[in-house]
């Protein structure tokens, strides 16, 4: 059998497109490594990368990783929910296949060596290739977080295993080591308050809270530092998290699955959460990668407790887990995406893998960055781009209260409304590389308008050349009130039957989808203007007169819908 390694690094970016591939790619042009999933988590503002190989070829690819996080990645300016001390925050190694935990120690002291000479980067051993007791746990080694390392730098008890003790601004430090294969797991609550998700962890993560007298006051040891009550859950690191505004998340890392696995969390967290009025675990999700077992033990589990028959298969069984869990709760959980032993099995990649193709030049700038050349001299960007946005923003925000629209109240449109999810995201997706589209088709018109016109056959060819373009520069609004017409249909179901909280977000995703459709119709009559076809402009005007009659019809009804749920 070949050796496996599985290296799982964790970066302090999960929103920038830019960034999450080129590190993505870094990976992908080493040798000797496998990237099997890439997993972002905007809020979270994180990405976890999930390679595996021999062990040369995964150092190689976990050195390049770190590498490009350092130059792609500013902690000086980031932010986000998750605990986080540097650009790479931290890589482990794991043993998968007829290798062992003295190999994996070994690679983590040759990646700490090699980027501590390599990069002056400030290196940390931890789990399994600590090399002192304080250094086992990693909320231990990132207490203070990025922000107490100018501080922290300046402790000789902080002193690297490898690399200079210097604090670097642009990527603070890193964390590697050995450890026993760890996974992320959140779970999900039908509540907007962090405190409630936060107090569960207290009471369910090893390490527990601080044990309180009859008055309320903290108790103390002899030294002073307060005496902890342990939570329920040993070998389980857990802290409150935010999803996003509307959900609160119990984030976990469960440090050993073989002792406390994800039923046993699932099953705890649903009892903690009966202690707190009106609030429910809706799903869980599971960030990055997962070991076959720990899904075939949760299967096990839910059988012995229910009494229900416990499928024959591996794979049934496994889909029951998933089922049982609510991993499909946030989004689809799909076997040969997530779980490791399956991926390498089938010699698959999961899709999130590779990442996104990298954005047009208008959809790779900041907000204010766009705002900024649009409000430039130049005739392009104009309003084509600005009504592919607003039919992306549309579908966007339709897709955010189909997300949010779960639990008891909603049960009749639940599925529905997971139903509704993948089809919007395509469709932003389609209208974000529109946002460019449009920009180039205008460029290509103006580049006809250029050529040579010196002879008859030039000025010829010139007018046939300026028509084509401008033709191509009809076609693509057009196509944009086609998508922004579908965004708009995928708004009523939302504002009608969609999370009542969220009612004005589907009122406000009509009225972008209307922009999108009526800026988009602008551009498709001012094109048609200076088209000589005749057959051409009539064809395509009445198609163009058919798709905003029925936009504006769907826009009322959505805001009607609105209207009766604010």
């Amino acid at each position: 059998m070949a050796k496996i390694i599985e290296c799982v690094p964790n970066f302090s970016d999960g929103r920038s497109r830019r960034i999450i591939q080129g590190i993505a790619q870094a990976i992908r042009d080493c040798e000797g490594a496998t990237l099997l999933d890439v997993d972002p988590g905007a809020d979270f503002n994180r990405t976890v990368f999930t390679l595996v190989g021999g062990p040369d070829g995964v150092v190689d690819a976990a050195f390049a990783a770190v590498k490009a996080g350092m130059e792609l990645i500013d902690m000086s300016t980031q932010t986000g929910e998750h605990p986080r001390q540097g650009a790479a925050d931290v890589v482990p190694f794991i043993p998968i296949q007829d290798s062992s935990w003295e190999e994996c120690i070994e690679l983590s002291h040759k990646l700490g060596k090699r980027c501590g000479e390599e990069l002056g980067l400030p290196m940390y051993l931890y789990a399994k290739s600590a090399q002192r007791p304080d250094r086992v746990r990693m909320p231990d080694i990132r207490k203070g977080e990025y922000e107490a390392l100018p501080e922290k730098m300046k402790n000789p008890e902080f002193k690297p295993d490898y690399g200079p003790q210097v604090f670097l601004p642009k990527s603070g430090v890193t964390v590697t080591g050995a450890r026993q294969l760890l996974i992320a797991y959140n779970i999900n609550m039908n509540s907007s308050v962090k405190r409630k998700a936060h107090t569960i962890a207290l009471d369910i993560r090893e390490s527990g809270r601080a044990k309180r007298d009859a008055n309320g006051e903290i108790i103390r040891d002899e030294n002073g530092k307060a005496v902890k009550q342990p939570g329920t859950l040993p070998t389980t690191q857990a802290a409150g998290m935010m999803f996003n505004k509307d959900i609160a998340q119990v984030s976990m890392n469960l440090l050993d699955y073989t002792k406390v696995g994800l039923h046993h969390a699932f099953d705890e967290i649903r009892k903690q959460a009966l202690k707190q009025e009106g609030l429910e675990v809706t799903g869980s999700e599971i960030v990055g990668l997962v070991p076959k077992q720990a899904l075939l033990d949760a299967a096990i589990h839910h059988c012995s407790e229910t009494g229900k028959d416990l499928p024959a298969a591996e794979w049934d069984q496994m889909l029951l887990a998933v089922d049982y869990l609510g991993l499909n709760d946030l989004s689809p959980f799909k076997l040969e995406e997530k779980v490791i032993e399956v991926m390498i099995e089938k010699g698959t990649v999961a899709p999130s893998a590779t990442p996104p193709a990298p954005p047009g030049p208008l959809m790779g700038l900041g907000v204010n960055e766009f705002c900024e050349v649009l409000s430039s001299s130049s005739p392009a960007p104009g309003g084509g781009s600005v009504a592919a946005l607003c039919g992306a923003l549309s579908a966007g925000l339709s897709a955010m209260v189909a997300r949010l629209t779960r639990g008891k109240k909603y049960a009749a449109f639940e599925g529905e409304m997971a139903d509704m999810v993948k089809p919007t995201d395509e469709l932003r997706e389609k209208l974000e590389t529109a946002v460019d589209a449009d920009t180039e088709a205008f460029n290509k018109v103006m580049a006809s308008f250029k050529l040579p016109k010196g002879t008859a056959d030039e000025i010829a060819a010139r007018n046939q050349a300026i028509q084509d373009a401008t033709k191509g520069a009809t076609l693509v609004p057009f196509s944009v009130m086609e998508l922004s017409l579908e965004a708009l249909k995928c708004c009523e179901p939302v504002a009608r039957d969609g999370n009542t909280n969220s009612a004005s977000d589907a009122g406000v995703a009509a009225l972008l989808g209307l922009v999108g459709v009526r800026g988009a119709y602008y551009n498709v009559r001012i094109n048609l203007s200076d088209i000589e076809d005749e057959k051409f402009c009539k064809e395509w005007s009445t198609k163009a007169d058919a798709i905003l009659k029925e936009a504006e019809e769907i826009h009322d009804r959505c805001l009607a819908h609105m209207e009766k749920n604010l």
